[in-house]
């Protein structure tokens, strides 16, 4: 762990932004009041000014070498108190971050954005009326975005106002997440929902589950019957929803088609099949009876030493398989996903994978860079995993863009993660035509998305202020089991606060 020190003790909140930006340089740092033990000491100071200006100044002496930088900005208004704090954050992450980049000599293409979806800043300073040349100001200046990072933001927004010309009034509707919380076995990078089916199923939890998924779906069903609300878009994720039976996944579709509101409305449904283990034939024509065709058949590498060692337990040829499996039995929207950085993955590996992916042509490719989330397994044992340096990745995501660019495919939504190999990003192309609805949706965070099942989170959004409130299903079946018709009960509750207007008489029998 890399000790940050600081000479004087800020608020919390601040703090721990500033400890986001050290975390762009070193994978595992922690601010401290000024400490003997420091490996790095920084000097800031800030004032705020009678004219609305804030400046910032920092200073970092290490090895006999000072680094300083100095940064100040002009507010038209005071601010409120919120957004006072939120400018003397930015504007202390400016000079941070300047600092450290003389000293490391890294270049933050992100700037001192850490946030999870840097489109979404986008589209907020566009419906404050600002125009593209604008936003480019701003996103350069404010935030020290490099060129290219907003270049791909803008390209990216005009793909979605295109995919949903409505993008900006869909809180009228809603969209719904289905997870099923099983996979044949659980990655080293993964930290979804995703235990064991076999070993469930011997203990009787996969059928109890799916009754209760029966109920919540047939409940949060009715709800929306009856008060008129459109779904947009429906996605089945986990876990892995294709790891159950062909009857059960048939009869799970049933229930959905027959409680949720004019399903023939429904803009997109998505089944998440990314275990290239769990497609079968029979499963392909329970799809195919319910008109979903858009599918992912997820190989993330196609090297099978790699996927032995992240746990997936299928070879790459079982991937080109299935997939050709699928195309050829009548789906016509597959989404592959690729993942940048994995174990002993090089250059080398990685256009391999662009090769064999070529050849398949998907209607979307996913590129994720490899994050270590903190409760997966590969994070616990980082010692077993050696994954490429930052300059290996970067050009990985280059090659990428590069291959897609090529290839007829076009980005159409991005987000990022914390602990993320070289501060990158995780971009969704896709042929032109082909992008996912839901995928924007989840990530623009412009509607309520309804979570159903195991390990479903709930974001309900507010369609005139767009607060986000969020409630949870348990992520472990055996608890989803036991308190389903709690969710279900708390659910309502905050759907009727949120959409109807007379919201403490309308209690759900």
């Amino acid at each position: 762990m890399k000790k940050i020190a600081v000479n004087k003790q800020f608020k919390e909140d601040w703090n721990r932004v500033l400890n986001h930006i050290a975390n762009l340089f070193y994978e595992d740092s922690k601010i401290v009041v000024t400490a003997d033990d420091a490996d790095l000491s920084f000097y800031f100071d800030y004032t705020i000014n009678a004219d609305y200006s804030i400046h910032t100044e920092s200073r970092l002496e290490v090895d006999g070498q000072i680094f300083t930088s100095h940064y100040s900005i002009q507010y038209e208004t005071e601010g409120t108190e919120r957004e006072q704090a939120i400018r003397i954050k930015r504007a202390l992450s400016h000079v941070m971050l300047d600092v450290l980049e003389q000293y490391t000599g890294m270049t933050q293409q992100w700037g001192i954005l850490t946030g999870v979806r840097p489109t979404k800043l986008y589209h907020n300073y566009r419906k404050q009326g600002l125009n593209d040349e604008e936003i480019f100001e701003v996103l350069k200046t404010d935030f020290r975005i490099s060129d290219s990072k907003i270049s791909l933001m803008r390209e990216i927004v005009k793909r979605q106002l295109q995919t949903i010309p409505d993008l900006d009034d869909i809180g009228k509707e809603i969209s719904i997440y289905i997870g099923v919380p099983f996979c044949p076995t659980k990655c080293a990078y993964c930290t979804f929902p995703a235990y064991a089916i076999q070993s469930n199923r011997k203990a009787g939890r996969v059928e109890s589950f799916i009754d209760g998924l029966h109920i919540e779906i047939r409940e949060m069903g009715k709800w929306l019957k009856e008060n008129n609300m459109n779904i947009t878009s429906v996605y089945w994720g986990g876990g892995t929803p294709t790891s159950i039976e062909a009857d059960e996944m048939d009869a799970l579709y049933k229930t959905m088609f027959e409680s949720f509101p004019n399903p023939e409305n429904i803009r997109e449904i998505t089944v998440e099949a990314g275990r290239p283990d769990t497609i079968t034939p029979e499963k392909i024509e329970v799809l195919k009876k319910w008109g979903i065709d858009r599918i992912s058949v997820n190989p993330q590498s196609y090297t099978d030493e790699t996927l032995k060692a992240i746990g997936r337990h299928h070879t790459v040829q079982e991937t080109i398989d299935k997939f050709w499996l699928s195309r050829n039995s009548g789906m016509n929207n597959i989404n592959m996903d690729l993942i940048i950085g994995l174990p002993n993955e090089g250059i080398e590996e990685f256009q391999h994978s662009l090769d064999e992916s070529e050849k398949m042509q998907p209607e979307s490719l996913t590129v994720h860079t490899l994050s270590f989330k903190r409760a997966s397994e590969m994070t616990h044992n980082k010692e077993k995993y050696k994954v490429a340096d930052r300059e290996t990745v970067t050009k990985m995501m280059e090659m990428a863009s590069e291959w897609t660019a090529k290839n007829g495919y076009v980005p159409y939504y991005l987000y990022r993660q914390k602990n993320i190999l070289g501060n990158l990003e995780n971009v969704g192309y896709s042929k032109p035509g082909e992008e996912s609805i839901y995928n924007i949706l989840i990530m623009e965070e412009v509607q309520t998305i309804l979570g159903i099942g195991c390990g479903a989170s709930t974001k309900f959004v507010n369609p005139e202020t767009g607060k986000i409130t969020q409630f949870h299903n348990p992520k472990d079946p055996a608890a989803y089991i036991m308190t389903f018709e709690d969710a279900i009960e708390k659910k309502i509750e905050m759907l009727n606060d949120l959409y109807l207007s007379d919201s403490k008489t309308a209690v759900q029998e």
